[in-house]
């Protein structure tokens, strides 16, 4: 039940000054009747949509909550100057616990990612003397020693190139949800979310086109890896990167990954629980089960449930993280048996014959994903099938309409 917020204002108002005191989104929704699917009055499913999705297109919804016209409008950020020597600054109380590459982010708008991550890894950018790494997360009072920087001069509003037209028009090619604050991206496979050796081109690299006129970019929230499709959380506003980053920290946000794995896994619904710890050679860095204590070791849980088989030969499973390491989805598919087909770092089954007409890509997809929105109410988004599995699954005879069994899964 909605809690009810006293207002100080004694006057009774009509009904259609209570309507038009209420957001235009808000007055849409009620005017737009039940969700497909539901009936008047009754409990939403815990993910909203998923009747819908049997009967419709894919999709992505917000559902604003009756409180989030009660939210107050974020306090604007006071820029600092560009630093041309030395200088140290105080963390403050509206900068605690955000990451050191976020913290440079939103105190020097226009500051390139690659440059925050130069001075970073040189040590340059010392947090109470000591070296820090980009990710590492401050503490109101800490002492930051800033060096000098060099800004990226943002381009006035409307004087985009030709290139960085393609780029803009791509990224709405991409969009499966956006409004002031948030964007979700269907991300294509193979294309990286950020930057790293020989790579020049990126997300993170795209989102350039989108600053804003005071040269704010749009932040990645989360990540998902290079050859993985679909949903991509991104926010377009420090404020809307804060909410989103806490929710993740809190675990409130749902994620939702499809996959096609060898043979049938059992039991039919599990929950995979080991310690991951990364594992680097010059060519390639993969994942490997690890023990409690180990260097480097983190706690992993998966929840998986098959959702259709194809004969006994392949299974569409369905796969929800509870946490968010790297590669895990993969290495914990890898672990029970049955890795993720097409994987190049983790498929290793001796002898197994890919069936005709499947493409050896890797069959992962970041399916759908259930937030609370900074402002209220739920952002719902749902990525369809790429082009790769979507011809897998019609050569399986694979319905993408089933209904996904691992919605009530439990979590820690």
């Amino acid at each position: 039940m909605s809690r009810r917020i006293k207002r100080m204002n004694p006057k009774p108002r009509s009904r259609d000054e209570r309507d038009d005191a209420r957001p235009h989104q808000a007055r849409s929704a009620k005017k737009a009747g039940p969700r497909p699917g539901g009936k008047p009055g009754s409990k939403p499913p815990r993910f909203a949509g998923e009747r819908a999705e049997r009967r419709g297109p894919e999709r992505a919804e917000r559902r604003p909550s009756k409180a989030a016209q009660e939210r107050p409008a974020p306090e604007k950020p006071v820029e600092a100057l560009l630093p041309t020597k030395v200088q140290t600054v105080t963390v403050t109380a509206d900068e605690n616990n955000m990451r050191v590459d976020r913290f440079l982010e939103a105190r020097f708008p226009g500051l390139s990612f690659s440059h925050i991550q130069r001075v970073v890894r040189k040590g340059e950018l010392r947090v109470d003397g000591k070296r820090v790494d980009s990710k590492d997360r401050l503490e109101e009072g800490q002492s930051v020693r800033i060096p000098p920087l060099k800004l990226d001069t943002p381009k006035a509003v409307g004087e985009l190139s030709e290139a960085a037209q393609k780029t803009l028009k791509a990224l709405k090619e991409m969009t499966i949800y956006e409004d002031d604050d948030v964007l979700v991206l269907n991300k294509p496979a193979g294309l990286a979310v950020q930057g790293g050796s020989g790579m020049t081109r990126h997300i993170d690299q795209m989102l350039e086109v989108m600053r804003d006129a005071k040269g704010q970019k749009p932040r990645l929230v989360h990540r998902i890896d290079r050859e993985t499709s679909g949903c991509l959380l991104i926010a377009k506003t420090r404020f809307a990167a804060s909410h989103l980053t806490g929710a993740f920290r809190s675990r409130s946000a749902r994620k939702v990954y499809w996959a096609l794995v060898p043979g049938l896994p059992k039991p039919k619904q599990g929950r995979i629980s080991t310690f991951l710890a990364k594992e680097e050679s010059e060519d390639d860095t993969i994942m490997r089960i690890a023990q409690h204590g180990d260097e480097g070791a983190s706690h992993a849980v998966t929840y998986y449930a098959v959702v259709e088989t194809a004969g006994n030969k392949l299974t569409w499973v369905s796969l929800k993280p509870v946490t968010g390491r790297t590669h895990q989805l993969r290495a914990h598919m890898e672990h029970i048996g049955h890795p993720i087909v097409g994987d190049p770092k983790y498929f290793n089954i001796e002898n197994w014959q890919l069936p005709g007409g499947l493409q050896n890509r890797l069959h992962l997809l970041a399916r759908r994903i259930v937030i609370p929105h900074p402002r209220g109410g739920v952002i719902d988004a749902t990525a369809p099938l790429p082009p790769h599995m979507q011809q897998s699954w019609n050569l399986l005879g694979l319905d993408a309409s089933r209904f996904d069994p691992i919605e009530n899964a439990p979590e820690e």
